[in-house]
């Protein structure tokens, strides 16, 4: 082919057969969004393409706008080019989006994560002959323990300050991981309390039919000294906060990926940290490269120069792609303002 299915652009990834662009950080006139995050999901586009699923969220965040909704596996012509969303198991409603042209298939990962987590839908791997990839953990060092066991971790700490009369505030992102979160959870320990951020969405996905167990947003009136032994739910950027030192006695923990690295533990300056993301670790990306078939991969906000390398180093075409995407913390800062 004289021209590549997809380039890469200073608005963002673009078809040039389709006239579309793939979670685009430029206003455009067509968006095609892998997710709701804030990092991809951006306000400014005039017209916008996502899944069923992730669509809530993205008009609860992004307002009134002209959405068009996809459901997974469906094929869409959208000029000379064929697309389709597969799910990219990292939050609910994400997805991967297949490009063909003239027979050539690319796929923009987005976000994604290889472990079933059992509340939002699963990772399917798309045979493709380019692969656009994140690579936010690309280093050895991150390697995840499965979710049950994070999951044990998370309820022994609780039902422990539960005992002491501690409340554990958990700082976890408010769409996805909060929600996860409390998917895993033993309610049986104590009430679970939300900040708003996390409330909201816990909202949305509930009208959507996602499973999830009576929570409590804390209000402006809220006595939080009266619910000792609970467990609070909170952006990371709100711990440390006025609104959480109204809990008094509190032991502080995150849930991320990066707790994996000392240095990040130390400055979070929380009493635990617990390793969990929803974002592939190394083995994850490594395995869902291989399982697409693909010859050529693009690596895109990560650990991009090293994994590239890598990549290179066992025989794949790789090249680093600069992006604008910027990751969990602009999230949370996002989400946080918002509420």
């Amino acid at each position: 082919m004289t021209q590549r299915v997809l380039t890469f652009t200073e608005r963002g990834i673009y078809c040039p057969a389709g006239d579309f662009y793939i979670d685009p950080w430029r206003p455009v006139d067509r968006a095609l969004i892998t997710h709701g995050h804030a990092d991809h999901a951006r306000e400014g586009h005039a017209r916008y393409l996502a899944t069923e699923a992730a669509a809530p969220v993205m008009r609860y965040r992004l307002g009134e706008i002209d959405l068009e909704t996809i459901r997974y596996g469906e094929t869409r012509r959208i000029g000379d080019a064929t697309v389709s969303f597969h799910p990219a198991g990292h939050i609910p409603g994400s997805a991967q989006v297949r490009v063909e042209v003239g027979g050539e298939v690319w796929v923009v990962s987005g976000d994604y994560k290889t472990e079933k987590d059992g509340f939002c839908e699963d990772f399917e791997p798309v045979t493709c002959h380019s692969f656009i990839t994140e690579c936010t953990f690309g280093l050895p060092v991150f390697t995840w323990e499965s979710q049950a066991t994070v999951a044990e971790e998370i309820n022994t700490w609780w039902a422990k300050n539960a005992a002491e009369g501690r409340t554990s505030m958990l700082g976890a992102y408010s769409l996805g991981k909060a929600q996860r979160l409390l998917a895993l959870v033993d309610p049986s320990i104590g009430p679970v309390l939300t900040h708003g951020a996390v409330e909201g969405t816990n909202g949305v996905l509930r009208a959507q039919g996602y499973d999830l167990p009576d929570t409590t947003q804390v209000l402006p009136e809220t006595d939080a000294k009266s619910y000792k032994g609970a467990l609070v739910l909170a952006p990371p950027s709100a711990l440390g906060t006025p609104w959480a030192r109204r809990f008094g006695q509190v032991s502080a923990a995150f849930a991320s990926g990066w707790m994996r690295l000392r240095g990040v533990r130390r400055r979070r300056a929380g009493d635990r940290g617990f390793v969990l993301s929803d974002h592939a670790d190394w083995d994850g990306l490594i395995g869902a490269i291989r399982e697409t078939g693909a010859e050529n991969v693009y690596c895109t906000h990560g650990y991009t120069d090293i994994f590239a390398r890598w990549l290179k180093s066992e025989g794949w075409n790789a090249e680093v792609v600069p992006t604008e995407f910027g990751g969990e913390e602009d999230e949370d800062r996002a989400a946080t303002e918002a509420a």
